[in-house]
């Protein structure tokens, strides 16, 4: 067998016994096993028990909240440090669901094993007004630490949150805040108004935290001598959702870099910084060359881990106070402190170029990415971050116009190129809206023949003040704008409502139309042509939509299924100026291609170029792809391209583009076939 301890010794089996004929209500309470260990007959009529081993039954943890829980073991933590220690206090018991008010001395009781218990001594029933009994309640539950502080900091009287909260009994007020500067101003505002209130780091029994405290000067009720009540508000968990938040407006998610909405800020502290050592800096404006691609081909989730990648890398690249930046998309900011002039800027640049010039093994699939940078100069080209920023954006579109994949510096001329620029695109807004657009048509003839076979359809803006602005001005800034969709599709229709007048006036012409590289990337290209056709009635198979070879770059499905998708509607397709880009011959078998047009360039210097030109039309004919030599202009070209038997060609030598009125002139009238009958 097992050997139990008892429950109860001799001696205290003696007390209980003693204690048994007190009638004052008197009961033992086991605060680990939250039952009552024992009690007088006074006090099983409070509980309204039936008999002491009913009542020791009764398991009381059930109905316990965790205020009161946390109250009864700060009284065991009392009575084991402090012997002699005792407590009169206000409780209210709920024998048979029943409130009984009652003042309580509360004292520590060791039990037979040696646990601390705690003996109650009931000093009658407390009669106090409701709101007096329902204050003290709300004093035991509350999360609300109310602590009672002497004049000289120490504490007086702390409700159970309070003393929950409390680090260790000895510290006095001053000496639990973090910031003694802001007790300094607690203790200012309630001398002066009588009341103060601070949110401050505080040392609490969970460490430093967040507290909310509102302090009012009183008196002890007990002494009468000055005092302050001190209340205090957990909102550690506020501010520290507070620090998330403000740090998720400031910061790039994806990568942890700051934002653009942080970059106003911490750039220009650092530049201030920057300035009142007499110190220079460099700004540099990063964008990534064509990142849309990546996502287009690869995904959204490929893109994203390459940005990390870039992230990390001019990390990697920069000391510990240059900062960095993600401004948004595929775009970064660096300010680095350097010398004065550009020697460090250029060093810099170099470095960040290096950093990003390698491959990168993303998903399962190596990807690399050229950056376009543009750079400005502190203090030269300005003194406050916007300023600098605009300037280094100018910068970096100089670069992109330079060819991408490279760096410019700011200069002054800068500006108001960048602001003629900016007045070009909205004077090209007003144009679209305002119809000022006009379609123009440059014969295709027969080499052999001389006469008119086809007509390539060319944009015009006639601009109320200049006139007739040729493309050449405005179809980059369409590009870069995203105008170019609307322009687009607005040639396209005009040329296919012109291919569908002529052939009712009985001109069989086939008409060709450009389409860019950014038309091409639209999702809703196919289903804007099927609309353009439908309007239109025109006959598909004698358009011929002509593309760029930028465009059958890499190894591209989507290019393949749209181009093939194009011609299931019955265009031809065809490449134009080719020739001056990749000319990867491979093109030519792998996409649905069924013409190509011989750039001018070539035409022009025949007497130098002539074997790629030759090369191209013999290509052309083993491939059996139609061939149009461009920019022909004088005889002995055009009997060049006859002789090697390129037999369709444009150019001023028969006609430039003109109005669609003005072309007819070149058409013959339609030959009509009299039937007599017998």
């Amino acid at each position: 067998m097992i050997a139990r301890k008892p429950t109860t010794t001799p001696s205290e089996t003696s007390a209980l016994a003693a204690m048994s004929q007190i009638r004052q209500p008197l009961w033992i309470f086991d605060i680990d096993r939250s039952r009552v260990h024992w009690a007088n007959t006074s006090a099983m009529e409070i509980w309204s028990a039936t008999s002491l081993e009913e009542l020791k039954a009764r398991d009381m943890a059930k109905d316990m909240s965790a205020a009161v829980r946390n109250r009864l073991l700060q009284y065991q933590d009392d009575f084991e440090s402090q012997p002699g220690t005792s407590f009169c206090e206000t409780w209210t018991l709920y024998p048979a669901n029943q409130p009984r008010s009652l003042q309580v001395l509360f004292s520590g009781y060791r039990l037979a094993d040696g646990r601390m218990a705690m003996l109650c001594e009931s000093l009658g029933v407390h009669h106090a007004d409701p709101d007096n009994l329902r204050s003290a309640e709300a004093l035991t539950y509350t999360s609300v630490m109310i602590t009672l502080y002497h004049a000289d900091g120490y504490a007086l009287y702390r409700n159970p949150a309070s003393r929950a909260a409390a680090p260790e009994s000895g510290l006095v007020h001053r000496q639990r805040f973090l910031f003694p500067s802001e007790y300094d101003e607690l203790v200012t505002n309630v001398e002066r108004s009588g009341e103060g209130r601070v949110v401050t780091k505080i040392r609490t029994s969970r460490g430093d935290r967040w507290h909310e405290l509102t302090a009012r000067k009183c008196r002890d009720a007990v002494t009468g001598h000055v005092a302050w009540l001190v209340s205090e508000v957990d909102v550690n968990d506020l501010k520290t959702s507070e620090a998330r938040a403000q740090y998720l407006a400031h910061h790039d998610t994806l990568t942890g870099l700051p934002n653009r909405s942080s970059v106003a800020r911490r750039f220009q502290e650092r530049l201030a910084e920057i300035d009142r050592r007499g110190g220079r800096a460099t700004l540099v404006h990063i964008d990534l060359d064509h990142f849309k691609n990546v996502n287009d081909t690869l995904g959204h989730a490929v893109g994203d881990e390459l940005l990390v990648h870039v992230a990390s890398r001019l990390r990697q690249v920069l000391r510990g106070e240059d900062l960095l930046a993600r401004l948004g998309g595929d775009e970064f900011l660096v300010l680095a402190a350097g010398t004065e002039g550009g020697d460090h800027a250029a060093t810099l640049a170099d470095s960040l170029m290096g950093a990003l010039a390698p491959t990168t093994f993303v998903g399962d699939t190596h990807v690399r990415v050229t950056p376009t940078m543009g750079i400005s100069l502190f203090p030269r080209d300005g003194r406050d971050i916007e300023t600098l920023m605009r300037h280094a954006d100018m910068a970096m579109f100089r670069a992109k116009t330079n060819g991408r994949n490279g760096v410019a510096f700011f200069t002054s001329d800068l500006d108001e190129k960048i602001r003629s620029r900016v007045k070009l695109e909205n004077d090209l807004r007003v144009a679209i809206d305002e119809g000022q657009f006009e379609v123009h048509y440059q014969p295709r003839v027969d080499s052999r023949t001389n006469q008119v076979c086809g007509a390539e359809s060319l944009v015009r803006w006639n601009h109320p003040r200049r006139g007739m602005v040729l493309p050449g001005e405005f179809i980059a800034v369409c590009e870069e704008s995203g105008l170019i969709g609307t322009l687009g599709a607005f040639v396209l229709e005009q040329a296919a409502r012109q291919q569908s007048a002529w052939k009712a006036q009985g001109h069989d012409l086939a008409i060709s139309v450009n389409l860019s590289p950014r038309q091409l990337a639209d999702p809703r290209l196919i289903e804007t042509i099927e609309e353009i056709v439908a309007r239109t009635e025109c006959d598909p198979r004698r358009l011929e939509l002509e593309i760029t070879e930028s465009v059958l770059l890499g190894n591209d499905d989507k290019t393949t299924h749209l181009l093939k998708a194009l011609r299931a509607m019955g265009f031809s397709i065809s490449i134009d100026d080719f020739g001056t880009g990749y000319s990867n011959l491979a093109y030519l078998e792998k996409y649905p291609i069924d013409g190509l047009k011989i750039d001018r360039a070539f035409v022009a210097a025949l007497d130098r170029a002539s074997p790629i030109a030759d090369l191209i039309v013999t290509m052309c004919q083993m491939l059996k792809l139609k061939t149009v030599a461009e920019g022909v202009e004088t005889d002995e070209q055009l009997r060049w391209l006859r002789e090697k038997g390129c037999y369709e060609y444009q150019g001023f030598l028969f006609s430039p583009a003109v109005p669609a009125k003005t072309f007819e002139r070149f058409l013959k009238p339609p030959t009509i076939t009299v039937v007599e009958r017998a």
